[in-house]
């Protein structure tokens, strides 16, 4: 079940939310997680006895390490915290990783002879990473204490299967949520801005990626001989914005269910296409999985305070794994690497140190080209399959539109790419959600009227005439 969805917006979500405003305040976390377990059931049936498990597995570690640390056991703490880490990095990697390592070895073994045939294909749990990554940061908060364990399995489950952000983030780590889960405030301010940044998310996903993606599908899809140079960089513009638009419409629905229910999830996009660097981009993409990479690996190993080559070490390491996080494929691997290398060039060459308002349009114009260029590795089924992407990218001997693109490239398809194309070229400080959500001025009490009474209808028309994809993230 996604949120664009006609199950989840006209049967789901409201079952939910008047079910939880009916609930006393003592049963409100149990409603949410039992509307959680439900979401995660409906989209991956037995799987969700991977999801159960680590609830179990994390709250009694969780419990067993504020003891420790309650008795000032640093041996015995640091040894659980260890165990955790690795229990939950190695349910990740079996269920996320095995195809891949075993796919490698089929290879291997074909390559001289012998038959690598006969593994069975392991079906990776949604979500995964995501509640993966939370379970850790819940282990290591309390292990910092930073945050204490919570006592109750109903609340700890809550936080760690809550559907709002279960399935494509933002990462929640535990510190930033311990005291809401315990006691908030549910209010109708919260719950008219919660439902104000769920119609902007949804207004984003379905009327600007999906059409954005429907081109950029043709084009990733063609085979050699049907390839262009403007066709590759027609998709590749496409999926720039589609996963935009995509992930963070997702985290505008998200927060904003949140707040429905009154938690304040952390922002999870900044404007990233404004960036003037990498190393602003990634300050301003994906920041939950930024923050969470820095705080619990890369400050760890020592962050920038070590020598050059060792800083250098870290940060590879952080983008590798990065990469690793998106997927089991070598095209995330590269992909990762390919911004860990821009971001060492960009620290030794003094590059992000410029004042920002030196070279403003060049270094947005240079940063807006790495991306997309980076983007074509990340979206390509393999790494043979982004070769031949850059090459004909990269080439003047094929020109024209293939005819299989020329048909998804409707007038509103053509349009929706030219509004998208609009956050390239947008003020840094610009905020789409401050205008539709929280502005009092007449802009905003005027955008919140045009979202709500034609950007949301039009949403639901798209949404019941069944025109929208499952969200991007989902993969990962």
């Amino acid at each position: 079940m996604v949120f664009s969805s006609v199950e989840f917006l006209f049967l789901f979500l409201p079952i939910t939310v008047i079910l939880f405003f009916l609930a006393p305040e003592s049963g409100k976390n149990f409603v949410i997680l039992l509307a959680s377990m439900l979401f995660y059931l409906w989209g991956s049936g037995e799987l969700v006895f991977v999801l159960t498990t680590s609830i179990l597995v994390n709250y009694a570690f969780g419990l067993s390490v504020d003891n420790a640390v309650i008795s000032n056991n640093i041996k015995k703490k640091n040894i659980l915290v260890t165990i955790a880490i690795i229990f939950n990095v190695l349910v990740l990697a079996y269920y996320k990783y095995a195809n891949f390592f075993f796919e490698e070895m089929r290879h291997a073994f074909e390559a001289v002879g012998i038959d690598g045939s006969g593994w069975v294909q392991i079906v990776l749990p949604i979500g995964i990473s995501f509640f993966t990554f939370q379970s850790i940061s819940y282990i290591v908060d309390i292990s910092r204490k930073e945050s204490r364990a919570l006592r109750s399995p109903i609340d700890f489950g809550m936080y760690i299967a809550m559907f709002p952000q279960l399935i494509a983030g933002p990462i929640v780590r535990y510190n930033v949520v311990a005291e809401s889960i315990k006691k908030r405030q549910i209010t109708l301010d919260g719950f008219t801005e919660g439902s104000l940044r769920f119609y902007w998310g949804l207004s984003k996903k379905v009327l600007i990626a999906d059409p954005a993606g429907e081109i950029a599908d043709k084009v990733f899809l063609l085979g050699s001989g049907d390839l262009t140079s403007p066709a590759v960089w027609l998709g590749t513009l496409c999926y720039t914005i589609q996963i935009y638009f995509d992930f963070s419409g997702y985290s505008d629905m998200a927060i904003g269910l949140g707040k429905i229910f009154g938690f304040n999830f952390p922002e999870n996009f900044n404007r990233p296409y404004s960036a003037i660097s990498i190393t602003d981009f990634w300050r301003r993409w994906h920041i939950t999985l930024s923050n969470w990479f820095r705080d619990y690996v890369y400050i760890p190993l020592g962050g920038g305070r070590m020598s050059t080559l060792r800083t250098t070490v870290n940060l590879f390491t952080v983008f590798l794994l990065t990469g690793i996080w998106h997927g089991a494929n070598w095209t995330f691997i590269l992909w990762g690497l390919f911004h860990g290398l821009i971001l060492f060039l960009e620290r030794v060459t003094g590059y992000r140190n410029l004042q920002e308002g030196q070279w403003m349009i060049p270094r947005r114009a240079i940063l807006l080209f790495l991306v997309m260029v980076s983007w074509v590795i990340f979206r390509a089924d393999d790494v043979d399959h982004a070769r031949m992407l850059y090459k004909m990218m990269f080439s003047l001997e094929a020109i024209g539109m293939p005819e299989a693109v020329q048909i998804a490239l409707s007038n509103w398809n053509i349009f929706i790419i030219l509004l998208g194309s609009i956050v390239f070229v947008l003020p840094r400080n610009y905020s789409g959600t401050e205008i539709f959500i929280r502005s009092s001025k007449i802009l905003g009490v005027s955008s919140r009227t045009l979202l709500v009474t034609f950007l949301l209808p039009l949403s639901l028309i798209m949404v019941v005439s069944g025109s929208f994809n499952a969200f991007l993230y989902f993969q990962f």
